[in-house]
């Protein structure tokens, strides 16, 4: 579609006649084409005189705003000459990518601190429950199933017993030549108790304790050592033999089981022990002894564990 000026042109009007026809806006249009193709970088410079100017009134406007709603400082530039100064600031790609690793990394930043945050919350929680069933178990072993002094001695024997050790040991001096030392450990099996056996009811397993009994004599070598099983009510010789305290082999030959010795053999044995005062008493008096020592090792390693949590 052809506009009226054009068809003019083209009609052969020269440029007075359309300049008296259409007025003096057509020979300003002229101008700023005609100016902008001879001389673009003004032209350019006029239009940025025109934004700046309404950047300077925009400015002028925020920054009274601003005055009103905050506290001014005496040593930083006005908002509209900082308004200025970022427009006319160039903007490196190097600057706007360090900007944006900065941000990326300020995120990172504080995700990872809030991470670090939910996972010290949940470390807190959880040991504040385990102190507090540490605590109520510890109480509560106390107040129904507390435990007894422990004794020191039985019969001729003297007691040791260290806290934390799973072994006892009791120690004599029998006819001033020989030195017997009984060494028992805590409840370490068990087996189905038989109806007849006389054990409590409420049980239904028999307990069982390892124990061995060393006996030897100053100035020799060789010790003569008993392996038993002392279950509540008698014990059970289970092995004989001789152990050597210098040239012992990695794998000593130990003796065939003691049930396959001869009986009469097997009851001189027992007796051998009896006389030097390692019966079926010190069986009863073991299981007692180590059934205290275990609600004792229980509550200490609650204790001990409890102690731990809040030191952490």
């Amino acid at each position: 579609m052809v506009t009226e000026r054009e068809g003019d042109r083209r009609n052969g009007l020269g440029l007075q006649q359309r300049d008296a026809k259409y007025g003096s806006s057509q020979k300003q249009e002229r101008g700023i084409i005609f100016f902008s193709r001879l001389n673009p970088k003004p032209f350019h410079s006029f239009h940025c005189s025109i934004c700046l100017s309404s950047c300077k009134i925009i400015g002028m406007a925020l920054t009274r705003h601003l005055r009103k709603i905050l506290p001014s400082s005496p040593k930083s530039l006005p908002f509209s000459q900082q308004v200025l100064e970022q427009c006319h600031r160039p903007q490196n790609p190097n600057s706007i990518l360090a900007g944006l690793i900065q941000s990326n990394a300020l995120g990172i930043s504080r995700t990872s601190h809030t991470r670090t945050y939910m996972s010290e919350m949940r470390k807190s929680a959880f040991q504040d429950k385990m102190l507090r069933l540490l605590r109520n178990e510890i109480q509560y072993e106390l107040d129904h199933f507390p435990p007894k002094q422990p004794v020191t001695s039985f019969g001729p024997f003297i007691l040791v017993d260290k806290p934390g050790e799973q072994w006892i040991r009791l120690k004599r001096t029998f006819s001033a030549d020989e030195d017997i030392k009984v060494e028992a450990s805590m409840f370490d099996a068990a087996i189905p108790a038989p109806k007849s056996s006389g054990v409590d009811s409420k049980e239904n397993v028999q307990l069982h304790i390892t124990m061995v009994v060393n006996i030897s004599k100053p100035g020799d070598d060789d010790v003569l050592e008993i392996m038993c099983s002392a279950w509540p009510d008698t014990i059970e010789i289970t092995k004989v033999f001789i152990r050597s305290t210098k040239n012992m082999p990695a794998k000593p030959y130990v003796g065939p089981d003691f049930k396959e010795l001869d009986d009469e053999l097997q009851d001189s044995l027992y007796e051998f022990l009896e006389a030097r005062g390692i019966g079926d008493e010190i069986a009863v008096f073991l299981h007692e002894y180590v059934k205290n020592k275990g609600k004792t090792e229980y509550i200490r390693w609650m204790d001990t564990v409890k102690s731990y949590m809040e030191k952490s």
